[in-house]
């Protein structure tokens, strides 16, 4: 009684009498039975954001999935299946995201593999802040390093990182992602379509930090979560209309607000998701490129909610405009690979093609800090190596010969500092290339 009431006060608001089918009725008061169950459940929607958004749809999937099982039962004369025992087998046996479930098992023996490889030791937070192995260790184990992997041959480095972390943080992180996403991702559209969807972004990211950031090195899975995060994307935006459509909910009044607001969210949590990838120790490149690989990736992939559920006709222009979607996002996302990897084969292995790239994944830190007091740098003066001298009369270190990122060689004057310990001079050779040199890049 409740949902032909609002099937009435819909057709009285509209002004015009309600001329829906028999059949189309019934469906409509079958998702709104769904509907009103699943929200006595887990309460209303929040679809901000976008995990808060794609919640939301996959709650419309639910409930259209369930519509369409009542269905079938009634025309074949089956007992109807409650709402919460339909959400129980929909989770159960086969339908378990075992794919996340795989991924997350080979993460976790891989990092306890890296520990292994380092010793049983965990490096100190001024080597590793992360809680990890070394960076020696890292590749050993198929850390993604450019100059391995163009001149050394081993293009299973493109692979490796994706179940490989930096330490237990890294590894927690990208888990508890993982394990939100993916099961959502895996349970709406099956294992095989978010088994691609990681692999492609999860490669495709590291293609790209491997041109860009070739000077360093790389792990995690980041990248294909991200790729998850690019097809949820997909899927919000095939499924935009429907999603904020008056069938969906209920009513149609303050549309252009409602996805005016939600618009606001997405770009505000892409935008968050940027400025994360501008941290030290995390690579947006992996990032950015996993997300636009697993948006084009979910394009194809990714299956629609079904329009004419609700009653909505597909004339021959909305069925080649779908068909060729999803067949953009697939050949685009070929071709794109194809073209990266040519651009990595013949890249050096060791030069960027664009040095200033970099800030794109990082920049320096707080903006108002001087020079030599910011949080972190984006430039190659950690890597640096020096010679001193001593004068024997006063034992004070005199001269410093410093070796730049490009190769270039400065002399620096130290007398009168009063400089006599190795160590601090060790750990302030960043500070005078910052000073001294004329480029801080390698």
């Amino acid at each position: 009684r409740e949902i032909d009431g609002q099937l009435q006060d819909g057709s009285a608001a509209s002004g015009q009498p309600l001329t829906i089918s028999p059949s189309l009725e019934r469906r409509l008061r079958d998702f709104r039975f769904a509907q009103n169950k699943r929200r006595e459940r887990y309460g209303n929607e929040r679809p901000w954001g976008i995990l808060g958004l794609y919640d939301h749809l996959l709650g419309v999937r639910i409930d259209v999935e369930w519509s369409e099982d009542a269905a079938w039962r009634r025309e074949h004369r089956e007992p109807y299946l409650s709402w919460a025992d339909f959400e129980d087998t929909r989770n159960s046996g086969f339908n378990r995201p075992w794919f996340t479930y795989f991924i997350l098992v080979v993460c976790t023996g891989v990092l306890i593999a890296s520990i292994g490889v380092n010793g049983w030791q965990i490096e100190p937070m001024s080597v590793n802040p992360m809680i990890g192995p070394s960076a020696e260790t890292l590749i050993k184990m198929g850390a993604k390093q450019t100059t391995l992997i163009v001149d050394g041959g081993q293009w299973y480095r493109l692979f490796s990182p994706m179940v490989l972390h930096a330490g237990l943080i890294h590894y927690l992180l990208n888990m508890l992602a993982l394990w939100f996403i993916g099961s959502a991702v895996e349970q709406a559209h099956g294992y095989l379509a978010a088994a691609i969807i990681f692999v492609i972004s999860a490669v495709g990211g590291n293609i790209l930090s491997a041109i860009f950031l070739p000077e360093y090195i790389s792990v995690g899975a980041s990248g294909g979560i991200f790729g998850l995060i690019g097809a949820c994307l997909a899927d919000i935006t095939i499924n935009w209309k429907l999603l904020f459509s008056k069938e969906v909910n209920k009513s149609d009044a303050g549309t252009r607000l409602r996805n005016f607001k939600v618009l606001l969210w997405l770009i505000f949590d892409i935008l968050i998701n940027c400025l994360i990838g501008l941290t030290p120790f995390v690579d947006n490149f992996t990032h950015l490129g996993g997300m636009v690989y697993g948006f084009l990736c979910g394009l194809s992939a990714i299956e629609r909610l079904p329009q004419d559920f609700f009653g909505k006709a597909h004339d021959s222009c909305s069925r080649i405009r779908n068909y060729a979607v999803r067949f953009f996002g697939l050949i685009l996302s070929v071709v794109l690979i194809m073209i990266s990897t040519a651009l990595l084969v013949e890249s050096d292995g060791g030069t960027s093609p664009c040095s200033n790239c970099r800030y794109v994944s990082c920049v320096p830190f707080p903006f108002w800090a001087p020079e030599d007091s910011k949080w972190w740098y984006c430039d190659d003066c950690d890597r640096v190596k020096g010679d001193v001298t001593k004068d024997d009369a006063t034992g004070y270190y005199d001269v410093l010969t410093l070796t730049c990122p490009n190769g270039e060689v400065e002399t620096i004057d130290l007398s009168g500092q009063d400089i006599e310990d190795s160590d601090w001079l060790r750990n302030q050779l960043p500070t005078f290339c910052r000073q001294n040199c004329a480029s801080l890049f390698a």
